[in-house]
């Protein structure tokens, strides 16, 4: 297995998470933008996860040759960006945006496929490759934040564009693996996603991203009006990734112990108390500080328990598709609804009600998969 050069591929594509959340918002504020402006283009990247991984996703599973997807895709997203230094305009940046991210959130999916064909019946041994995601994610915001503090919030537009030249480069790195489970019988995936199971697993994924609306779009804003430095923040940020890290590089044992969807459910529970923490006790640094470290089950091991049951339920020529179908939405209309709302509800009633709608909305989700998904390990490997 290539661990080093898959790592870096998750290194740098996470990278660019680490500029846009935390950075992206301020940056379209200092163009003088309003919140339900900022909430409408912070959507935008997730809206395209709707669309774009499952076009591709279809591509890889038909044609094959999925590296070769994620390198065109990788390199037409930093064609698309080379446009933003120049646009100042609504319209402008709303358009380059969907552009960039339409091929940029096609291209994870796919390799998120091929890092699992390479790690075979290792499966459990994702979450190693994926804490260099994680890291990268790190280094980004805390170095980004203390640029933007010193500089002014224009060097995002330069982190981006070397981030970007990253996950293309990257991507040149890695070779395709193709899943033996392809050439096998397989039942149609429309029957593989009218089951029960998988229908809550895609109805929980939406609500937990939908939940993270409010902290993607204006978390950093939000800070800020408190007093918050943007370094500040930025340690802020990288502490919740930094619990993420820590619970990646253990959670092969997690996985071992306990079934992906008591996991999963227990991760949308902490989720609901995390942005409680944060709607109601931003003035508390150390509230603040444990709803960052509650990052490592409201994204860690969500996660990484999500990626497994997506393994389990699609293979062989269904695996693009089922990537894809994760992406698009969870990431892409879970996060587009959650982001798009907030904006409304941030603008109309405060931070407290988009947090504690956001709270509910992922207890919510621990409910459905409490319900309707058997949460024993030996039911997991029948899938």
């Amino acid at each position: 297995m290539p661990y080093w050069r898959l790592s870096a591929f998750y290194f740098f594509y996470f990278a660019a998470l680490g500029t846009l959340m935390p950075y992206w918002g301020l940056y379209l504020q200092s163009l003088g933008f309003d919140a339900f402006a900022i909430g409408t283009l912070m959507s935008i990247l997730m809206a395209t996860k709707i669309i774009a991984p499952n076009i591709w996703g279809w591509l890889g599973d038909h044609l094959g040759h999925r590296m070769l997807i994620v390198r065109i895709a990788s390199a037409l997203s930093l064609l698309a960006f080379l446009a933003m230094p120049d646009a100042t305009g609504f319209a402008e940046i709303a358009l380059i945006m969907v552009l960039y991210s339409f091929f940029w959130n096609a291209s994870l999916p796919q390799f998120e496929a091929v890092t699992f064909n390479y790690l075979g019946n290792a499966v459990e041994r994702y979450s190693r490759l994926r804490l260099w995601g994680s890291v990268g994610f790190i280094v980004t915001v805390v170095l980004v934040g203390y640029l933007v503090d010193k500089r002014g919030t224009g060097v995002v537009l330069t982190a981006l564009l070397m981030v970007f030249a990253g996950i293309f480069l990257s991507s040149l790195l890695v070779g395709d693996k193709s899943d033996p489970a392809a050439d096998g019988q397989q039942p149609p995936i429309l029957t593989v996603l009218k089951t029960s199971r998988v229908l809550a697993f895609f109805s929980a994924v939406f609500l937990m991203q939908m939940s993270h609306g409010p902290y993607y779009a204006f978390y950093s804003i939000y800070l800020q009006d408190f007093g918050y430095s943007k370094s500040s923040i930025g340690v802020l940020w990288s502490i919740g990734v930094l619990a993420e890290v820590l619970l990646f590089v253990f959670m092969h044992r997690l996985m071992r112990r306990y079934s992906a969807a008591l996991i999963l459910q227990t991760s949308l529970a902490l989720a609901a108390l995390r942005w409680l923490l944060i709607g109601f006790f931003p003035d508390v640094l150390s509230l603040l500080i444990v709803s960052q470290v509650l990052h490592a089950a409201s994204f860690g091991s969500f996660h990484a328990a999500a990626i497994h049951l997506v393994h389990g339920y699609f293979r062989g020529r269904h695996q693009g598709r089922g990537q894809a179908l994760y992406s698009s939405l969870s990431f892409g209309a879970g996060g587009a609804v959650g982001t798009f709302s907030s904006g409304i509800l941030w603008e109309q009633w405060g931070a407290p009600i988009a947090y504690t709608m956001a709270s509910a909305v992922a207890l919510l989700g621990a409910w459905i998969v409490w319900r309707f998904i058997p949460a024993s390990i030996t039911e997991e490997q029948r899938m």
